[in-house]
């Protein structure tokens, strides 16, 4: 397939990360939310993002002004009916996303292949709802977007070797890496990754040490960048909680149990960095520990 136009689904941190390193690499973008101004405020971010690649000098000033107009707004979900691929990078919840997928089914070409971002829903049981489950993948990107190198590509029972190819192509085109997972609750990286961080999270709840503590521990104890419930925050506690739900769920083990005290933080709309405040407290210019 030659692949032109995308469409991107969502304007959150994800999908406007999305939209960003294929507009570097030459793509036309279509970028759609339910909420159209927050496609404005994506285009910003992106054009902030670009910025910072340019004085880092990643980019030269003429890419970074090329690719900002290949990103155009999309407010209505048909204005992609165009597109040769779609990815979808909506929030982490299978019925929304279900409900986006037979939208898109009844106006895409017949031809375009549709793809989810999802950090852990099944594949086959998306596709199920399409009429195409043989064009439609997993294109799982690492978060934030521009920077991580990692793509988990994660094919359907259904998926098509020529759907199969035209991602690897794609994730070439962004010089990105690509990592082939099977259609497991979690895929590799958050399988590995949540029961870490959900471990933490009861190292907390238990006492046996705090927020501070458990983060510094991990980074100079294990060579971490970033601490566990940092990370959570980063990521979002919601996120957090939704696959660890996938986890428990689809592989029935009491081993993956959401932590009580990340389902009391989400509950309480402690949702980390995006909301201003998880396990840090982000309302002044340092983070301050929660607990």
């Amino acid at each position: 397939m030659d692949i032109k136009t995308i469409g991107v689904i969502g304007a959150g941190q994800m999908g406007s990360g999305i939209a960003h390193v294929f507009a570097l690499a030459g793509y036309d973008i279509l970028l759609h939310d339910v909420n159209e101004g927050a496609i404005g405020k994506a285009i910003e971010n992106i054009e902030g993002n670009l910025g910072r690649q340019l004085k880092k000098g990643k980019i030269s000033e003429d890419e970074k002004t090329a690719a900002l107009a290949r990103i155009k707004p999309a407010a209505k979900l048909d204005q992609l009916s165009g597109c040769d691929i779609v990815i979808e990078a909506a929030t982490e919840n299978s019925e929304l996303k279900k409900a986006i997928f037979r939208e898109l089914s009844e106006i895409l070409n017949p031809d375009a292949i549709i793809a989810t971002n999802t950090s852990s829903i099944s594949i086959t049981a998306l596709a199920a709802v399409t009429d195409r489950p043989d064009r439609f993948i997993g294109l799982h990107f690492m978060n934030p977007v521009p920077v991580m190198k990692l793509v988990e590509v994660i094919r359907g029972i259904a998926t098509s070797q020529q759907t199969f190819d035209v991602a690897k192509m794609l994730v070439d085109k962004l010089g990105k890496t690509m990592a082939v997972s099977e259609d497991f609750p979690a895929f590799i990286v958050n399988r590995i990754l949540m029961p870490m961080i959900n471990e933490a999270i009861y190292t907390l709840y238990e006492g046996v040490g705090t927020v501070e503590a458990i983060d510094t521990g991990m980074k100079l104890g294990a060579n971490h960048p970033m601490g566990p419930l940092q990370l959570a925050d980063f990521i979002g506690l919601d996120t957090c909680l939704s696959i660890m739900q996938v986890l428990y769920d689809g592989l029935a083990d009491s081993k993956y149990r959401p932590c009580p005290l990340l389902v009391k933080y989400v509950e309480a709309g402690w949702l980390g960095k995006k909301s201003g405040r998880g396990f840090y407290d982000y309302k002044g210019e340092v983070p301050v520990p929660t607990r």
